[in-house]
């Protein structure tokens, strides 16, 4: 699989797909403990589903057809990140957001830390760990900041 690059437009959109993470993320962060708590439960929802979503390009290249021995790993792993994501929003839900927030970290992290595995077996497009790398460092960082900032109980004014 390594033969084929990523298109232009994949990184083009998900550099664009940052924009709501700093957005929620800053409104997680707000004054208004109403607001707050709305621009949690969004970031919480959207890294859910881009969790979900990254999950899910596993199951575009089973689909595509690669080495059969990787298929069923290939699969699992695409259920994983949905169901990490899902459990998160339940967390925040019923617990706290905080607690949700690092299960989320977790998740990228472990999701990118599996995917590297596979690129090193050649299951991955050229300049894709690379990109997967640089979203989850800057993913990682605005959940980190947010948890960080609500833990302290600091808040932005504005």
């Amino acid at each position: 699989m390594t033969e084929s690059r990523l298109p232009p437009l994949a990184i083009i959109l998900s550099v664009a797909g940052l924009i709501p993470f700093l957005l929620t993320g800053l409104s997680a962060v707000r004054s208004d403990p109403v607001s707050g708590q709305i621009g949690a439960m969004g970031l919480l929802s959207y890294s859910a589903v881009i969790l979900s979503f990254l999950g899910g390009v596993h199951w575009g290249f089973v689909l595509e057809g690669e080495r059969e021995a990787a298929e069923r790993a290939r699969l699992v792993l695409g259920v994983v990140p949905a169901l990490v994501g899902w459990g998160a929003v339940l967390l925040g839900l019923i617990a706290q957001p905080a607690i949700a927030l690092i299960v989320l970290i977790a998740g990228f992290v472990g999701t990118a830390v599996i995917e590297q595995r596979a690129a090193r077996r050649e299951l991955m497009p050229r300049g894709y760990m690379i990109l997967r790398w640089a979203m989850t460092v800057i993913v990682g960082l605005i959940l980190a900041t947010v948890l960080g900032i609500r833990l302290i109980g600091g808040r932005l004014m504005f």
